[in-house]
């Protein structure tokens, strides 16, 4: 069931960071990451051009048109009429271009923390200003059309901003050497050095590689050309993982929030999901009123109507009176049956005799389809993340039979890093999005009241896979 990349994490730059893979496949694959940052760099180099352009030709012009008296004339061929040309360009370069390339500048920054996180395994958090509400027409905030004057103030006021635009500088002055030193040393140690050597030695003839230059120093033989550019291809395939945790550390370092901006970030989330959290337990109670007041209190009032109606009868009818004792004991029967379904939707006895592990393997026996429970847990969790845990996948189960068509789901468990990891997967045809609503959004604000964070991939036709971290620590 990432259809968005992660539905709590979000904007606020919360995804995981992960352990970089140390072997010589992850060594190698750290080479091809470098790379693609690589393009984001002169992506980011572009985008800082289109911002700095305008101002510097729109700032240029002005100030050359200042120097010059009117008497020039507007002729456009003249020193004159090229700065008023120049101060005009760079206005409307300003006005249409700045604030678009301002914004797809922060979605750069954005996309630069999640590859941090998943490929340097640095992540990095995010603070920008909320959008404010368009003037006019009562829109709330984050809708609507903002005038050019609002969206500057919004941007410019916003330090996020400037810290995105610091981070397109310093990228482009240091970031490139981090990534393209691993790369070269690979690159030319492998073209340069190994290839011209193993011409030499005649290996892969058909390749005709005798016809590759040499390198020009003395003593360049084939086994030392072969020894040297081995060293390089060491080196340059040693040094990648290291200096992509550099680079996610330099972009952690210009990128990450002050404390006080991730101070504020935070108390507005706990804020939030505190609030979240309080519907939800009002709801909560009122659905268990509601199905107390609608079942089982309904059938005790006609179980105990029956039982008045028996005592009546059982002197003057006593088969009549049998027959409504009967009745009065299947009631409470199907009474008692709705009781502790209402207490297992409160909390499961399974849950708090035997904990989250097993509590899943009794709830995956219950439902529908087949469920592979994989993983354990080497002690207890707190009761209220045991809770949110267990109807969490409770609510992704239901998911998968309801909507996904899949014929086998997977749940795996364990605690790792002192957090809850949880995985939900499934066989069925993909496309699961928590905006389209199908529950996620809810298991997400549930895990939020936890610092949790849910992360949903789900492309077309599937699988569906959906992860669930939780900060927490056994007892």
């Amino acid at each position: 069931m990432r259809g968005e990349a992660a539905a709590a994490a979000g904007e606020a730059g919360g995804v995981p960071g992960r352990r970089l893979r140390l072997g010589l496949g992850g060594r190698l694959l750290s080479l091809g990451r470098a790379l693609a940052l690589t393009g984001l760099l002169l992506t980011g180099a572009l985008l800082l051009f289109v911002i700095l352009a305008p101002v510097f030709v729109g700032a240029l012009g002005l100030g050359q048109f200042l120097k010059y008296e009117v008497n020039h004339g507007l002729d456009v061929n003249s020193q004159w009429g090229r700065d008023l040309l120049a101060l005009v360009l760079g206005l409307v370069c300003c006005r249409f271009v700045l604030p678009v390339a301002l914004l797809a500048t922060r979605r750069l920054t954005m996309l630069t923390r999640r590859l941090s996180a998943r490929w340097c395994g640095v992540p990095i958090g995010a603070a920008y200003a909320p959008r404010p509400a368009a003037r006019g027409g009562g829109r709330p905030a984050g809708t609507g059309r903002l005038g050019y004057p609002q969206r500057m103030s919004w941007l410019l006021g916003d330090v996020g901003t400037w810290r995105d635009l610091l981070w397109l500088v310093v990228n482009v002055v240091v970031g490139w050497v981090i990534l393209l030193v691993p790369v070269t040393l690979f690159c030319v140690g492998l073209v340069a050095f190994i290839v011209p050597a193993l011409g030499s030695l005649g290996v892969f003839r058909p390749l005709n590689l005798a016809s590759v230059a040499h390198p020009a120093f003395p003593g360049n033989t084939a086994p030392v050309l072969f020894l040297i550019g081995l060293a390089m291809v060491a080196v340059g395939t040693w040094t990648g993982p290291v200096l992509l945790r550099g680079y996610g550390g330099l972009a952690w370092a210009v990128l990450s929030p002050s404390r006080e901006a991730e101070l504020a970030r935070r108390v507005e989330q706990l804020a939030r999901t505190r609030r979240e959290t309080l519907d939800t337990g009002a709801a909560e109670l009122r659905r268990i009123e509601r199905d107390l007041h609608d079942g089982a209190q309904a059938r005790l009032v006609a179980m105990g109507l029956t039982l008045d109606a028996a005592g009546r009868l059982i002197d003057t009818d006593p088969a009549a009176a049998r027959a409504l004792l009967y009745e009065a004991r299947d009631a409470s029967g199907r009474a008692l049956a709705e009781l502790r379904d209402l207490v297992r939707g409160i909390h499961p006895p399974v849950l708090a005799d035997r904990g989250l592990a097993d509590a899943i393997r009794a709830l995956a026996l219950d439902g529908p389809l087949r469920v592979r429970v994989t993983g354990s847990l080497a002690g207890r969790l707190p009761a209220p993340v045991e809770s949110a845990a267990y109807f969490a996948v409770s609510e992704l189960l239901a998911n998968v039979a309801k909507h996904s068509g899949a014929g086998a789901a997977g749940v795996d468990l364990r605690h790792h890093d002192g957090a809850l990891r949880i995985s939900v997967s499934d066989d069925g045809a993909g496309g699961a999005d928590p905006a389209r609503g199908t529950g996620l959004s809810g298991v997400a604000r549930r895990l939020a009241a936890f610092d949790g964070v849910l992360v949903v991939s789900s492309p077309a036709g599937g699988p569906t896979v959906v992860s669930m971290d939780v900060p927490c620590a056994l007892s």
